[in-house]
């Protein structure tokens, strides 16, 4: 596979451009990243790992919903560096969705047809389907195997609804069901591609970089109301925030120096004990700087009412007690404990 050179502007120059978009809806912010190359990430597992993770973080400290739709656009453009289709990859201006999730009632299928192959039928959890040009999606071919495929969503015969999106939290994403009426597809690699290749891990992984991102956003608003203060209380507070990132911090680095020493190794274990341990630190953080703040900043400041709405509901994306019981089976099988120093 042929690796792209990372030509992002940079992680400062990226936190500029994010700060000019503030107030932006997440799709329009979204072209705007692409338009200025922010969007051309490292891939997961090619030497730079973190520095893809540092930006992910970055624009989930800005604006969760924002985080959504550039993490499933870099996510798309990864994937199909990996599926070999660079010229899908590498088109100028595409926006890109990533939808993956598999509920039974929403299956899609890919179908033989004169030219090619087309898509038919529901999907969905379908983040920035108001919005974005293209989508890589899960679908079944016609033998009931799992596959992946890349569709242009300004075809006829792609219906974007209004249906299946009803919470506050994450409400800008528009996350919603869209129809395929035998839309035409290309598939990517082959059946089983989309689990079973080494990036799929990677990608997981990555999606806990925005969410740590956002706690570390309440993290600093918290540590700014402190600065020259002497409040115990909050000051104890503060000291279990700080401890529970840094702790993550440190994962979140040793996770991604794995990944890039053996990329085409399965990084499960990895991927899933950075996904629940960013869980446990930033509810441990929401937690604490809501008892430290109290309703006013709650109530009164839109920026932190936000993130209190989107960041739970973000991170419901991880299978609470069937994750950690992955982990648990996976640790139990290793030759050495994973905590040995």
């Amino acid at each position: 596979m042929q690796t792209p050179v990372s030509t992002s502007p940079g992680l400062t120059t990226l936190r500029s451009s994010l700060a000019s978009l503030a107030g932006i809806p997440p799709l329009d912010a979204l072209v705007q990243l692409v338009q200025g190359g922010h969007t051309r990430l490292p891939l997961p597992g090619h030497g730079a790992t973190l520095a893809r993770w540092q930006a992910l973080a970055a624009v989930g400290a800005h604006d969760l919903p924002l985080a959504k739709v550039f993490e499933g656009h870099t996510d798309a453009v990864a994937i199909l560096y990996e599926a070999n289709a660079q010229v899908l990859a590498d088109m100028p201006e595409a926006t890109w969705g990533t939808w993956c999730a598999e509920p039974p009632d929403a299956r899609l299928e890919l179908l033989p047809a004169q030219n090619g192959h087309i898509l038919r039928g529901r999907k969905a959890w379908c983040s920035g389907a108001h919005g974005v040009t293209h989508a890589v999606v899960s679908c079944w071919d016609a033998d009931g195997a799992p596959m992946l495929a890349a569709v242009d969503l300004r075809q006829h015969g792609v219906r974007v609804t209004g249906d299946g999106w009803n919470a506050v939290g994450m409400r800008a994403t528009a996350s919603v069901d869209v129809w395929f009426d035998d839309v035409v597809a290309t598939p990517l690699a082959g059946p089983g591609f989309y689990v079973e290749r080494a990036g799929f891990w990677q990608g997981g992984a990555g999606v806990a970089a925005c969410w740590f991102g956002a706690a570390t956003r309440l993290a600093d608003a918290l540590r700014e109301r402190l600065a020259g203060r002497s409040d115990p209380h909050r000051l104890a507070q503060l000291g279990e925030v700080s401890v529970a990132l840094q702790g993550c911090a440190a994962l979140i680095r040793e996770a991604a120096t794995v990944i890039d020493h053996a990329p085409g190794a399965n990084a499960m274990r990895t991927a899933m004990t950075v996904r629940l341990s960013v869980e446990a630190a930033a509810n441990t953080v929401l937690h604490a700087v809501g008892r430290a703040l109290g309703a006013g900043p709650l109530c009164k400041d839109a920026t932190l009412a936000q993130l209190y709405a989107d960041l739970p509901v973000f991170m419901r994306q991880s299978h609470a007690e069937r994750d950690l019981e992955a982990v648990g089976k996976l640790v139990a099988a290793l030759e050495n404990a994973p905590w040995t120093l």
